[in-house]
């Protein structure tokens, strides 16, 4: 059913649609009781701000301290630990970790240890990478793919176990878990069998159970969910649906939502007995409350945007002549640059849109919306503005992965040009540092760093789990957590 735009309106006001206090140029725009980030210019207390450590009202942790290891930057009170580094720790198995850490989900293991799924984005021929994902018998989709995931064991005591979850799958970047307790890992890839060697085609989501090892074996592509090029993806828990981001350009990728068929009930594996062509995939269509069509979402410049989104049937999910993003016509579809990370919480979904350059109509530096699935609308709630000079610590740009933290707000992992950082965003409307990554993998002359990935926090709220890519790092974060006002 359509969403009117007499019904819009009402759910418009109910909003707070287009309410918004515009920062400088360049810069944040913010609006009351939005989840955005604080602007480049003067604070409230004279101080030239944006994540340089100042506490402004008891906001964040303070200025972040070089690390002498020169690995990860923290403030005081902060420590970290290393979980996994690709080349130097093990699997069970006895094969170096796989490198290029990305999606990562915790779960509560047995006996009070702690569960992670860790997606490891590998690209192209297996024969590239010096660590791909081991191909662990019976976990193996496609033998000549790099990519797919590792199960980690935290436990008591510090001790460390990692074995493979699913292997031969290509491009893990993101993925999202489930209300049941799985991990479903996304390939950011519509290469298909033939290419780099591959026997199948990709760019689908797989299931993996960091609990029950069997149940993983024999792995099966969920078809229904479309073939693209896939982020992230959260599960609605009261209806059902899932929604996947694509992360995509020429033309800019979708939104999609799918809706599972009548009768069809969720659980540990159900997903796998999908019939390919089970339920509906759709793409988002946003419009305005003046009920203009809306093309791309770089185009709202304010906090507090909030545009009506209806849902349009992908014709050909399986892509099988034309990608999912193609098969649709100018003004059929909204469209948007680098749709990242998602987290369910609050009753919708937080969706990333990382940055917006000569690709989308209107440029920034980062973007995180948030869709009500009972109001249908979506309202922007952090705009980053374009970075002047990413090499300077201070400004943030290049959101990608995301969390909702338990201690209020968001905790977003950069994925940008220049320094890297761990960052939240209040719901009082202001960002502050988290960590920064200080592993240099370029040169003194041109130092390069390496984007976040796979920030989550333990299931107990006491840890901050987040990955260093590239090689390949899992690091434990842990300090004086405490309630954001």
């Amino acid at each position: 059913m359509s969403l009117t735009r007499r019904d819009f309106a009402v759910r418009s006001a109910a909003t707070g649609a287009g309410v918004a206090l515009a920062g400088s140029v360049g810069a944040l725009a913010t609006a009351p009781g939005a989840l955005a980030a604080t602007d480049h210019g003067h604070d409230h207390d004279g101080e030239h701000g944006h994540g340089h450590g100042h506490d402004h009202d008891g906001v964040g942790y303070g200025p972040l301290l070089d690390d002498p290891k020169g690995l990860l930057a923290l403030p005081r009170g902060f420590s970290y630990k290393v979980i996994t580094y690709s080349g130097r720790t093990k699997l069970e198995s006895g094969e170096f970790t796989p490198s290029n850490h990305d999606g990562t989900s915790t779960f509560d293991g047995p006996r009070g240890t702690t569960l992670l799924v860790n997606n490891h984005e590998l690209a192209g021929a297996r024969a590239d990478w010096p660590h791909p994902v081991p191909l662990t018998d019976g976990l193996v989709y496609d033998p000549m793919a790099a990519g797919g995931c590792t199960v980690v064991e935290v436990r008591r005591g510090g001790e460390v176990a990692e074995w493979v979850g699913i292997a031969g799958t290509a491009t893990n970047c993101a993925g999202g878990n489930t209300p049941w307790g799985t991990w479903l890992t996304c390939e950011e890839t519509e290469d298909k069998a033939g290419a780099y060697g591959f026997t199948k085609d990709h760019g689908y989501v797989f299931e993996v159970d960091p609990s029950d090892r069997r149940a993983n074996r024999a792995p099966k592509p969920i078809k229904a969910l479309g073939r693209y090029a896939h982020e992230a993806v959260v599960v609605d828990p009261k209806r059902g649906h899932l929604y996947l981001t694509e992360d995509a350009s020429g033309p800019n990728g979708l939104l999609y939502r799918w809706v599972p068929p009548h009768g069809f009930h969720h659980g540990r594996g159900k997903l796998r007995t999908l019939a390919d062509d089970a339920g509906v995939l759709q793409a988002f269509k946003c419009f305005d409350s003046g009920g203009r069509f809306v093309d791309d979402l770089s185009r709202a410049t304010k906090i507090g945007t909030t545009y009506g989104v209806d849902w349009v049937d992908v014709p050909d999910r399986d892509a099988k002549k034309v990608s999912t993003r193609k098969q649709f016509q100018d003004g059929g579809v909204t469209r948007a640059r680098k749709l990242e990370g998602m987290w369910w919480a609050d009753g919708g979904t937080y969706i990333v849109s990382s940055y917006a350059r000569e690709e989308s109509p209107v440029q920034h530096d980062g973007a995180v919306w948030f869709y009500d699935p009972k109001r249908r609308t979506l309202t922007l709630k952090v705009l980053l503005g374009v970075n002047p000079d990413p090499s300077v610590d201070g400004a943030f740009d290049g959101p990608d992965n995301i969390t909702v933290s338990p201690y209020g707000g968001l905790v977003i992992a950069e994925d940008g040009e220049g320094i890297q950082h761990l960052f939240g965003a209040t719901e009082r409307g202001r960002t502050y540092p988290i960590a920064r990554n200080e592993l240099n993998i370029g040169s003194a002359d041109e130092p390069e760093y390496s984007e976040f990935t796979g920030v989550t926090f333990s299931p107990d709220g006491h840890t901050l789990y987040a990955n260093i890519q590239t090689p390949g790092i899992m690091l434990a974060i842990t300090g004086p957590w405490k309630r954001q006002r």
